[in-house]
């Protein structure tokens, strides 16, 4: 019997032979469910990941994620007040460094991590312990350089990490039963019949369940969805060094990608990169006015609620809070009284009570 890394060989050639239209749609759809459970079989038989995770501080954290020598680490001294190495040779950073990055009241932390290369998501150059620590950023930023401006190899290998770039998680929900077979809602017209979706769901031994599908889906959609594994992370692309020039090809791929273009020598560009990585985060400004003190500016991320915010002060705050409030337009009357569940919206001032 063949080993698993034979048998995804074997089913990966086969998708790649086979073209796809609507008589090969179904077998198409079987061979990708079967092929993305061996791969989760295959990860989990290895032991270790790598390096072991990066703490999050700040407001957010961000991922510098790019090909060996592109000129991460010069950028990552640029944009934070840390220190990377820096050097004309590849794997330079060999180690996940990190930073902070105070911009427009926001600290956000900025990681800059070793050089991916082919074969990252199954463990080539340390690739699975960096994966796993950008799979837990708020933002990827992918930088590339003029000289290999193409970003779709390091999007193929975050995509091979179950890391889904500037997409939004489908609203699919499953409600598995003990009985009754598999029941199919959709309230959108979607291209998948019901035979090619309950035939993913048995390759993925789910027999007896209630499938809601609120979203236009396609089979990789339904596939991600059932792996259950997926992450999905907003992402900007940066070009850099150009400062050497730029020539119209490369320019066309920038101009694809809306790349923010920048030179991280000389500092080209910084300024609209910054701008950048504060909207892609979608941050709101509140501002918290204690019952005895003055207003203070804080960014949190858009949809906070109380406890969020709550938390980010200290940890005391959700232990003995009371209840808070609120001014500004969440709030549905001027001092209203809200609890922890309450979400905040840009501009709302908020005074929290605590339990004396």
């Amino acid at each position: 019997m063949a080993n698993i890394e034979d048998q995804i060989r074997e089913i990966e050639e086969e998708i790649r032979k086979t073209k796809y239209n609507k008589a090969t749609e179904h077998h198409i759809g079987l061979l990708k469910a079967k092929l993305a459970r061996l791969k989760e079989a295959k990860e989990s038989t290895k032991k270790g990941g790598g390096q072991a995770g990066v703490k999050k501080t700040g407001n957010a954290m961000v991922s510098l994620v790019g090909f060996p020598s592109v000129g991460k680490s010069t950028l990552f001294n640029k944009l934070t007040n840390a220190k990377s190495e820096v050097g004309d040779y590849d794997f330079t950073t060999v180690n996940i460094i990190p930073g902070m990055m105070v911009y427009r009241g926001a600290k956000i932390q900025i990681l800059d991590l070793p050089g991916l290369i082919e074969g990252a998501a199954t463990g080539k150059g340390r690739g699975k312990g960096v994966l796993s620590v950008v799979r837990n950023s708020d933002l990827i930023i992918i930088v590339t350089d003029i000289n290999f401006p193409d970003p779709e190899p390091l999007i193929k290998i975050l995509h091979d990490a179950g890391i889904r770039l500037n997409r939004r998680r489908p609203r699919i929900f499953l409600v598995k039963k003990d009985r009754g077979g598999i029941n199919i809602q959709k309230t959108v017209n979607i291209d998948l019949d019901d035979n090619i979706i309950s035939s993913i769901m048995r390759e993925f031994k789910i027999v007896n369940a209630d499938l809601i599908i609120r979203d236009k889906i396609d089979i990789d959609d339904l596939i991600d969805f059932l792996s259950g594994n997926r992450v999905y992370i907003p992402g900007i692309f940066v070009l850099n060094k150009i400062d050497q020039g730029i020539e119209k090809n490369v320019l066309d791929i920038a101009e694809k990608y809306s790349m923010v273009k920048v030179s991280a020598i000389n500092g080209e560009g910084l300024d609209s990169l910054k701008d950048a990585i504060f909207d892609a985060l979608d941050f709101i400004t509140v501002y918290l006015k204690p019952p005895n003190g003055k207003l203070e500016q804080m960014v949190v991320k858009r949809y906070s609620n109380i406890e969020m915010i709550c938390r980010a002060i200290h940890k005391d705050f959700i232990k003995n809070f009371r209840y808070a409030v609120i001014n500004g337009p969440s709030a549905k009357y001027p001092n209203q009284k809200v609890g922890l569940e309450h979400v905040v919206e840009e501009g709302d001032t908020i005074t929290i009570y605590l339990k004396k």
